[in-house]
């Protein structure tokens, strides 16, 4: 399951685990776990967090094992680029 590493407009990181998509709601970004075999955030969604959307900088999905990863230090796998949310 993929987790995401948010990074917020004080600098704090928080790991959001289980989560597997993101979506705007209002004023905040809510991340979900969707439902087994389910393509889209629906009903059988799940939420496990939600920031406000006007304190994300960043919002990056670390697979756990990337096909095709490119190999950091140590051949570790590193997470892909960083993306920025909202604006601020």
């Amino acid at each position: 399951m993929p987790t995401f590493e948010v990074i917020l407009r004080d600098r704090t990181v928080e790991t959001v685990d289980g989560a597997d998509a993101y979506q705007q709601e209002g004023p905040m970004t809510t991340f979900f776990r969707r439902g087994d075999g389910r393509d889209v955030i629906d009903s059988w969604s799940t939420r496990m967090a939600s920031f406000r959307t006007a304190d994300l900088l960043v919002v990056r999905r670390c697979d756990p094992v990337l096909a095709g990863a490119v190999a950091g230090p140590a051949g570790a796998a590193r997470p892909g680029p960083l993306r920025a949310v909202g604006a601020g």
